[in-house]
Order: structure tokens, then sequence, then C-alpha cells
């Protein structure tokens, strides 16, 4: 094996001994997925995907990183599934933007950089072309899916209140909430043009994810 697609789990501590080991084992390329405006996280969030950037880029042979923006599949496979079936999102989401990205661009984008020469030693940022708020996100959902869907903004500390009461651990629930305060620092709206400089297209919009996925059922 000569190429690895590196998606850092939450605790950064096993991250590096992995990355010696398998350099140690003869991978000469790393593709690390990490998330837009890590620079502002600071340690608030996601410590897993600092290391991973970190150790990569210390191991002496080639590597490219994604930063993607927020996921459109996390809407329909992840956290926010759920609230959006029960018919309420609640989120601290108040003054965010962000520009979610299709995980299909990510992995076609990923795919070329494990593959394909020219990315070595780059950041590519990878995000949709369209600039929505959460609340913007969940009238497109709620549409497209003819169900009844709101949208609450919270504060921080009733959406860790919330979480914990779901079975989120504590510590777990204040980095998520941390999340969007990364999201707000770093702001988000601004153009990425990741997907278009590797695959030589744009985008997908918002609402291509959304009619496939949310229309579908």
């Amino acid at each position: 094996m000569e190429a690895v697609y590196l998606v850092a789990p939450d605790d950064p501590a096993p991250i590096a001994g992995f990355v010696e080991q398998a350099v140690a084992a003869g991978v000469r390329r790393f593709v690390v997925l990490s998330g837009r405006g890590m620079e502002h996280a600071d340690g608030r969030f996601g410590a897993g995907m600092a290391e991973a950037e970190r150790a990569v880029q210390a191991a002496g042979v080639t590597w490219t990183i994604i930063q993607a923006a927020n996921f459109d599949q996390n809407f329909d496979e992840d956290l926010w599934h759920a609230p959006l079936l029960a018919g309420r999102l609640a989120l601290p989401a108040a003054g965010v933007v962000e520009r979610f990205v299709d995980l299909e661009d990510v992995a076609e984008v990923a795919a070329v950089l494990l593959t394909e020469p020219g990315h070595e030693g780059r950041i590519h940022e990878v995000a949709g072309p369209d600039v929505l708020t959460f609340g913007d996100a969940v009238e497109a959902i709620a549409a497209a899916s003819g169900r009844s869907i709101s949208y609450v903004d919270v504060s921080p500390a009733e959406y860790e209140a919330d979480l914990v009461a779901e079975g989120w651990p504590p510590e777990v629930a204040a980095e998520l909430s941390a999340m969007f305060d990364v999201l707000r620092d770093a702001d988000l709206g601004k153009p990425a043009d990741g997907v278009e400089q590797v695959l030589g297209r744009t985008a997908t919009p918002f609402a291509d994810y959304v009619a496939r996925v949310w229309r579908a059922g």
C-alpha cells in the first residue's frame, strides 16, 4: 500500500503513531480529510483533524489536505437527521453561513488526490457553490420532502443541554457546540475552489443534493 486516505478520529492520541507505522510500512502519500476554518479552531473543535494535518506534514512523505465544509449528508446521515425527521432542528448557529458540500464531490476529489500527481503539498478547500444559513438549508429540505420542519436558533448552553439529554457525553456536547463558534469566526461564506481545481467542474449545488436525497424519501 502506497497511499492512505486518513479520516482522523476525534481523539488525536493515536494519529502520530499510525502515520509513523504507515510510513515504515511503505506508504508514500497521505490524503487527509480535515475541515474548513481549522486555523480558527484554537483547540475548541477538531483536535483529531488538526493533529492529522500536523502529523502528515511532518512525516517526510507526500501529503495533500482536503479542508471540507460541513457535509450535505449531515442532514440525512448524521447528527441533524433525527431532529429533522422529528420536525425541529435547533442549533446555536445564529450568524453562521456555510457552503455545504456534497460528500460525492469530496469522494471524487479524494480519489483524484490519491491516484494522480500534481497536488503534492497543497491544501484544497472544498465547498459547495451556495451560501446558506442553517435555516435556509432546513427550508429547502422541508419544501422538497413535504415535511413540516422548523429551524430554531438556540444558545450554546441550550444546545449542549439538549445533546446531554439525548445521551451525548458533556465533553462531546461542548465540542459540538464549539464547532458553531469556529464556523462563525471563520466566515465560511467566502468561496472555495477546491472541487473546480481538482475535478475541473463546479461543486454540486445544495438543491441538487436535496432533490436527490429528500425527494426520494
